[in-house]
């Protein structure tokens, strides 16, 4: 009888051991078969629109969607469990995320994403450094010079609500006295300046954020002269590119 038990014993033993060793391929297949992480995140960010990208992850045949999250500076130091859903990039389809909604604040900010496919989810991959909006490179505003009668008039590219234009304006001619306008928003027509006939005028300008406290550079200086018949003559003088402000002449405001 013992020696009955003592076989039985070691069938089941036997078993056990068989089922486990059948088991770990299968264990191993499912490994394979986790979904990756993105990588190689990064963020483009110009004129205060900021876009995370990273490197899509790729499944033969079947759309991947991603999911990002974000942490300001207060999450990140006293709450770092806690992770916001990006305003925009819920199971998104592109490898990219336009995140300008969700940077509010000019602090450090951590970003997150993960791919999923059906039921299977990656791993976060996090933004190696935090992103601060300060950062966003800042170009010089587009510009139409027109006339209105004589006077001279000036409209700029609209940026947005955050942005200011500092606009640099003077006669063409030796000695004359540049005159600094600042402009509160673009895609308004603004008078700069009166002009008189076979008189040619410069301008200039560059935007400015106050939410970072910085200006861009200026763009290319644009001359225009106004015939005595009231023929409006523009032309671009790149010689005056390089030519700032005098800020020690009068500011005006619009």
């Amino acid at each position: 009888m013992q020696t009955f038990t003592m076989v039985l014993e070691e069938v089941w033993t036997s078993l056990f051991v068989w089922f486990v060793y059948a088991l770990i391929p299968c264990l191993r297949t499912d490994e394979v078969a986790v979904l990756p992480a993105p990588q190689n995140l990064s963020v483009l960010s110009t004129n205060m629109k900021h876009l995370l990208m990273w490197s899509p992850v790729i499944v033969p045949g079947e759309t991947v969607y991603y999911s990002v999250e974000y942490q300001g500076e207060y999450e990140s130091l006293y709450m770092s469990h806690i992770w916001i859903p990006s305003s925009w990039c819920s199971l998104t389809e592109g490898p990219e995320c336009d995140v300008t909604d969700d940077i509010t604040a000019t602090v450090p900010y951590n970003l997150r994403v993960r791919a999923t496919l059906g039921s299977q989810t990656s791993t976060w991959s996090i933004l190696k450094h935090p992103f601060n909006r300060n950062s966003t490179i800042l170009t010089p505003p587009g510009m139409e010079i027109t006339k209105d009668g004589f006077h001279l008039v000036i409209k700029l590219e609209d940026l947005g609500p955050q942005f200011e234009f500092l606009v640099a304006y003077w006669r063409r001619e030796p000695g004359a006295e540049e005159h600094v306008k600042m402009v509160r928003s673009g895609g308004i027509p603004v008078h700069l300046e009166t002009m008189e006939p076979w008189a040619a005028y410069c301008v200039k300008a560059q935007t400015f954020v106050k939410a970072i406290g910085r200006y861009s550079a200026f763009s290319q200086t644009e001359c225009v002269e106004v015939q005595e018949n009231n023929q409006f003559t523009p032309e671009v003088n790149q010689l005056q590119k390089g030519r700032g402000p005098s800020l020690c002449h009068g500011r005006d405001v619009f």
